[in-house]
């Protein structure tokens, strides 16, 4: 692990990454998709609540674990996806791997980084730096999410220029099944409770980190005292 400021920089930005990977992962889980749908008042013709749920679970399967090429069928084996939904699918697929990769390389950084056998000042910087990453995620979050609150739909247009190409993303709500099974209210919606979990985790990381970091002084001091004796 590279030392000083680079060492720092880094395990910064992996405390912040973790956190935000961390605080997305419940979300993840059909039961809560089904949940959001159901208070989204998310209903399509001909599809019962067992449609729903297998429909998500096999969605969310082929997004995260790569079981499949989202081609989930109705109960009569029509495709719930037209060609456009599941290239859009695959599109988001492909930015979730890099943020999914960019995690687990975060978990490694910080592993790395508490496992090597150091002095008390050295652990101090070491949750110093935590901290740091901790609390420049909680500026993030607040930044963006007054951003996204003011402005929902301007600030998810902008994600999706950034991550894919334009005339990819845009659905007929009428028409086309991926927009009426996730609407606009559902992204709102889990887009704020995951901000808020990571502002939570991010809070009270900050707090831990500034703890364990006053705890180290003294025996760093300490250690210097013997040093210079």
């Amino acid at each position: 692990m590279p030392g000083g400021r680079l060492g720092a920089w880094l395990i910064a930005t992996a405390t912040a990454l973790v956190l935000l990977g961390g605080s997305i992962l419940p979300f993840l889980a059909p039961a809560y998709v089904r949940l959001e749908q159901e208070r989204s008042g998310v209903q399509i013709g001909g599809y019962t609540a067992a449609d729903m749920d297998r429909i998500a679970s096999s969605l969310l399967g082929d997004l995260f674990l790569w079981q499949g090429d989202f081609a989930v069928s109705t109960g009569s084996g029509a495709p719930v996806l037209n060609d456009r939904e599941r290239a859009h699918m695959r599109d988001v697929r492909g930015v979730f791997a890099g943020f999914e990769l960019l995690v687990l390389a975060s978990v490694v950084v910080l592993a790395v980084a508490f496992k090597r056998p150091r002095d008390a000042e050295a652990r101090a910087a070491t949750w110093r730096a935590v901290g740091n990453g901790a609390r420049g995620l909680i500026v993030g979050l607040v930044v963006v999410g007054a951003f996204a609150v003011l402005a929902f739909d301007a600030a998810f247009e902008v994600f999706h220029r950034l991550f894919f190409s334009a005339g990819t993303y845009t659905f007929d709500p009428r028409t086309d099944h991926l927009v009426q099974l996730f609407p606009d209210q559902f992204w709102s919606d889990t887009t704020l409770a995951i901000g808020i979990v990571a502002l939570a985790a991010a809070i009270l990381t900050a707090w831990q980190a500034r703890r364990r970091a006053g705890a180290e002084r003294p025996r760093a001091m300490l250690a210097a005292s013997k040093a210079r004796t």
